[in-house]
């Protein structure tokens, strides 16, 4: 049921991208995903472009997936690991929810955040000083969310998948000599 349910989830999001956010399996492997969000317009994560990793459960969707930001992000309810405190992730999850539809409501909780949980020092910054939080909500997507590191991180990525190519094509090459002595 969970992989029928995934597929279906994919098609949408392909037929019908949610603005703005962009998100798909890893390889073939349909239970864990990759997504991005694009920091929301007027707001301090403006022009940032923010990945996330989804872990799907087999038993999706009457378990949550499990979400969390790569890039690093200053906000009050997600930590420096990236994992995101956010309810519907947990005891407020409902299997109608659609992997588009959480990541719409991820895009929407940047902008607004629950200041009552998650990390206190900056929940307190966000209530007491919003000038001091904004400020660093922008310093932290120039840094982390956008030009030159993105480029380094992409960079990074692309010689993954060549050192991945590799390996399968040596993995392949190695079955098939083994293949070829082993019929003589």
């Amino acid at each position: 049921m969970a992989l029928k349910r995934i597929n279906k989830q994919l098609n949408d999001i392909i037929n019908d991208p949610p603005p703005h956010i962009s998100a798909g399996p890893v390889g073939d492997d349909l239970l864990h995903w990759k997504a991005t969000i694009m920091g929301p317009f007027d707001s301090p994560y403006e022009g940032g472009v923010f990945f996330l990793d989804i872990q799907i459960p087999t038993d999706f969707p009457w378990k949550p997936p499990r979400v969390k930001f790569t890039t690093k992000i200053y906000h009050p309810n997600i930590n420096i690991n990236g994992h995101i405190d956010l309810d519907i992730l947990r005891q407020n999850w409902s299997p109608g929810l659609s992997i588009s539809k959480l990541l719409l409501s991820i895009c929407s909780f940047l902008t607004d955040p629950n200041p009552d949980c998650g990390s206190l020092e900056i929940s307190n910054i966000y209530k007491n000083d919003r000038a001091r939080y904004e400020a660093t909500v922008r310093e932290w997507t120039r840094k982390y969310a956008m030009g030159d590191y993105l480029t380094f991180i992409a960079v990074f990525e692309i010689i993954d998948k060549i050192r991945f190519a590799r390996l399968s094509c040596d993995f392949r090459i190695a079955k098939s000599e083994s293949l070829f002595y082993t019929n003589f």
